[in-house]
């Protein structure tokens, strides 16, 4: 079926072939082509004069119990990808999120209402995406009231045993988030997701602003209750390290597009994209005598606003030929669920 994407109106529109899929029980989320753009406005009367392409015709699976590590620079759409997949960044563009093989902006207001308790985030800030006016025990239990998670006679020992699986005491409850460190602030970023009872949880690069030390602790504490809750996860973050202990897969974002996407030792094992070496040539290595190959990319992240033509990775890439100035490359399937977007693998 054919999809018209944006304002028909607007010379900046686009109408391209769209392929729906059909639900499938194996995967808890399935997101298909998924596009989101945001307007820019100019001009004396405010007028759309481009979009920022922030997510670009995406396309993964997540099994039930899992954890996909989706990594990439700052600005690539990681996080964005996640908030659209939440319904939290307002309409899409265009594409399909299947979870639980409902389509996720389709449902009505009180359809998604009872959805929300199914799917939570982990914000990036743990202080700033707490507030500053409420209790620790009134942030994790606030919304267990407004969704009637468990009856008012059984409120209190139900916060009180999501604050113990999550590292906290129960005198924790009177206190305010800035008498807090910042691990702990993360633990209650997490106590107030798994309060609800999730079934899939957006991981907003929850360790990034957190010391090494702590960072393992949390990440410890994600996989036991992952295991305990049987949680799946969509893993945003930098640090390849992390992702690698973490995750079953890994997408490997550039400019809103998925340009690698496979199993975790797939990707750190044998990576397909030119992109992916580049980032896996610069993690480091913690013995002085191993030496490695590190690929510098020359020049910056293009703007999403005006991607290259073709390949968006071309301007930076050493492997670049002709073909891919001119034509975008298709995500192809190189080996059993290992795919990825670049023309060094096209069909001969």
């Amino acid at each position: 079926m054919a999809e018209k994407i944006l304002d028909p109106n607007n010379p900046l529109y686009i109408d391209k072939e769209f392929e729906p899929i059909e639900p499938n029980p194996e995967y808890i989320l399935q997101v298909n082509a998924l596009k989101k753009y945001f307007p820019i406005k100019g001009g004396f009367f405010n007028q759309t004069v481009g979009y920022v392409k922030a997510v670009d015709g995406i396309t993964f699976n997540i099994k039930r119990g899992t954890t996909m590590g989706l990594v990439g620079e700052s600005g690539c759409g990681k996080t964005t990808t996640g908030r659209v997949i939440l319904r939290l960044s307002g309409e899409k563009t265009s594409g399909q999120v299947l979870f639980n093989g409902k389509e996720v902006y389709d449902m009505t207001h009180e359809e998604l209402r009872q959805q929300r308790t199914k799917m939570q985030i982990i914000f990036q800030d743990p202080f700033s995406s707490l507030s500053p006016r409420l209790p620790v025990g009134e942030i994790i239990g606030e919304a267990v009231r407004e969704h009637h998670i468990v009856p008012d006679s059984e409120y209190d020992d139900y916060i009180d045993q999501i604050m113990d699986n999550c590292g906290l005491q129960p005198f924790h409850k009177d206190r305010y988030p800035h008498e807090f460190s910042g691990g702990q602030r993360q633990r209650i970023c997490i106590a107030r997701a798994l309060a609800l009872n999730p079934e899939f949880i957006v991981c907003d690069e929850p360790v990034s602003a957190l010391d090494v030390s702590i960072q393992a602790q949390i990440i410890n504490l994600l996989k036991d209750l992952q295991e305990k809750y049987h949680l799946t996860y969509l893993f945003i973050s930098h640090d390849l390290s992390v992702v690698e202990h973490i995750s079953d897969s890994v997408g490997v974002m550039y400019l809103g597009d998925l340009v690698e996407y496979g199993e975790t030792d797939q990707i750190f094992n044998n990576p397909l994209h030119p992109y992916t070496e580049a980032l896996l040539s610069a993690v480091p290595v913690p013995d002085p005598t191993v030496k490695t190959n590190r690929i510098i990319l020359e020049g910056s992240i293009p703007s999403p606003a005006n991607p290259p033509k073709g390949c968006k990775f071309h301007t930076r890439c050493a492997k670049c030929m002709g073909i891919c100035k001119e034509v975008a490359p298709v995500q192809r399937e190189i080996e059993p669920g290992h795919f990825v977007r670049c023309h060094l693998y096209d069909e001969k």
